[in-house]
């Protein structure tokens, strides 16, 4: 979890290989509607964001029954949002990949192709609500590589 340009694709990817777990890109679930605003630049609203969670939901509550665990890259930024994939299968749990906005911008900027303009990052930053204390999750720092976040998630994973 974490804002647009965090790395959590590129982390959740790695998590998926190392332990051979299906992987999904919450963004490929999103509407068309959902990727024209915020293309245009416009934040999503809760309203937006609600089918999209509960289809990510369904999702892994669809593989959790076919006794699958998964791994997926997913904003998750607010508590609420969180609480809908909650919903989905038995137990989730939240890598969080957090650190300086001005470096995150910098990666936004670097990935031309993406949906996500930089402009955004700042109603993202603004929506994020930190994990708290009753959620199963982990915050590491996305200053180190991804092959480093990978191992740290995989092993925190391990332990819970």
């Amino acid at each position: 979890m974490g804002v647009s340009g965090c790395g959590k694709s590129t982390v959740a990817q790695g998590i998926s290989d190392a332990v051979g777990l299906p992987f999904a890109e919450a963004d490929r679930f999103h509407p068309e509607t959902n990727i024209a605003k915020m293309s245009a630049g416009t934040p999503l609203t809760d309203a937006d964001r609600r089918p999209w969670l509960a289809e990510l939901a369904a999702w892994m509550a669809a593989q959790a029954r076919e006794g699958q665990s998964t791994v997926m890259a997913c904003s998750a930024l607010r508590r609420s949002y969180r609480d809908i994939l909650r919903h989905g299968p038995p137990q989730v749990q939240f890598v969080h990949l957090d650190g300086p906005a001005d470096l995150i911008a910098a990666r936004m900027s670097a990935r031309p192709d993406h949906f996500m303009p930089p402009a955004l990052l700042e109603s993202q930053v603004a929506t994020l609500e930190p994990l708290e204390p009753d959620e199963d999750g982990v915050v590491l720092d996305l200053r180190r590589d991804p092959e480093t976040l990978v191992d740290e998630a995989v092993r925190w994973l391990g332990r819970h």
